[in-house]
């Protein structure tokens, strides 16, 4: 098959892309993989079509879409992306007859685009919904419902359900989104939506489990015997940050804990100066750091952290927590009450959840930590990893709908 891969951003000399390993394996199974993806300003990437390894990748100039940007700038941006990619999908891709098209949420602005391509080339279309916006945008005040936010939601509702309807398949990335888009989109049929949760690539054996070495702690500030809490990724309002200073206010005098934050976002400078005027001995925050340095701690660290603003109504499943598996150690989930994140991850005995208003709840759970088989927690998140997030189980929920 010829497949096409509309995104926002695909793989650089300096940065994977978190769908490369999926495409993959389509790639290994005999399929033309052709993806076409967003140059942002900013960015120093050759527009026009490169090779990537067999992948043909057509990388489009647009305007400055993610990142700490103005408001104004990203909806510009967002407004006139699906002109451009269709403009350059006919330019370099006019001649190619596609089978199937993938794209993930973010954005849903594309329609215009896919649904050129999937009447063209009669392929079938799936969209792979990791993203429900502009519900998103709401839940954080971001944008209303009523006035003249409410004529902007309003707008991007309507591209959300007309992606919904030319979409011949949805993937969702867990049991409560599948429930969440039927319960507020009744015109989508059972048969068209389905769990297709997030993938990766994984490891042939589990991280050894194994205490952070006296080289890496004293490189980091952090005490002989404490146990690491581990934040990696974004700081942004979805992820609730003055929840998380809250819980550091909250644990600063527990010696028995140490946090280390790696992270960037719109959130990074108020946290930043939180732990420094709060005098915090047992939290560090960290700007960047490299790939494999950053693995190291993870593989090294005792517990993995994950951070959803409580006002989500929308039940987010970061990909985060992959990573954290991929590690081999368990997970605190302080998350909103709509998501089954946290709930996936208790029953499976992978983690402990709070609701992230719940500051006595994060310190129960520190504490069920400092005391729990955290080796054997690990290893069933490796197991749950394995059987539902790898990229082969991915490309057979997808293939699923062609076998003929």
């Amino acid at each position: 098959m010829n497949v096409l891969f509309l995104a926002l951003s695909f793989s650089t000399p300096f940065h994977k892309s978190f769908y490369e390993d999926l495409l993959r394996v389509f790639q290994k199974n005999g399929n033309h993989i052709y993806v076409a993806c967003a140059k942002e300003k900013r960015n120093s990437e050759e527009i026009g079509i490169s090779d990537s390894r067999g992948i043909t990748v057509l990388r489009i100039s647009t305007g400055n879409i993610t990142g700490n940007i103005g408001i104004f700038e990203k909806g510009i941006s967002t407004l006139t992306i699906d002109l451009k990619f269709k403009k350059a999908i006919k330019k370099y891709y006019g001649d190619i007859k596609f089978d199937l098209i993938l794209y993930p949420t973010p954005p849903i602005t594309l329609v215009n685009t896919i649904k050129f391509v999937k009447k063209k080339t009669k392929a079938k279309t799936y969209l792979l919904l990791k993203d429900i916006f502009p519900q998103n945008a709401v839940d954080l005040g971001m944008m209303g419902t009523k006035g003249v936010k409410g004529l902007i939601y309003r707008h991007f509702r309507n591209k959300e359900k007309k992606l919904y309807r030319i979409s011949d398949f949805i993937g969702c990335m867990s049991p409560a989104n599948v429930n969440y888009v039927l319960s507020h989109n009744r015109e989508i049929s059972l048969d068209k939506i389905e769990v297709c949760p997030n993938c990766l690539a994984i490891p042939s054996k589990i991280p050894e489990f194994k205490k952070i070495n006296s080289k890496i702690k004293h490189r980091y500030g952090i005490p002989e015997g404490a146990l690491l809490f581990l934040y990696g990724g974004n700081l942004g309002r979805p992820q609730g940050i003055d929840f998380l200073m809250r819980c550091l206010e909250k644990e600063k005098d527990n010696k028995k804990v140490f946090f280390l934050i790696i992270g960037q976002g719109s959130e990074y400078n108020k946290l930043k100066t939180f732990i420094k005027t709060q005098n915090l001995f047992n939290a560090k925050l960290l700007a960047y750091m490299p790939k494999e340095e950053y693995q190291d701690i993870a593989d090294q660290s005792d517990v993995g952290m994950i951070f959803l603003d409580h006002r989500f109504t929308i039940p987010n499943y970061p990909s985060r927590l992959l990573n954290y598996l991929t590690s081999g150690i368990p997970v605190l989930l302080a998350t909103d009450s709509n998501t089954d994140i946290g709930i996936i991850a208790k029953n499976n005995g992978f983690g402990f959840c709070c609701n992230s208003n719940d500051i006595e709840g994060f310190a129960i759970i520190v504490d069920n930590f400092i005391h729990a088989d955290r080796e054997a927690m690990g290893r069933k998140g490796w197991t749950f990893l394995k059987e539902n997030y790898s990229v082969e189980n991915g490309y057979r929920i997808i293939m699923n709908h062609f076998k003929s």
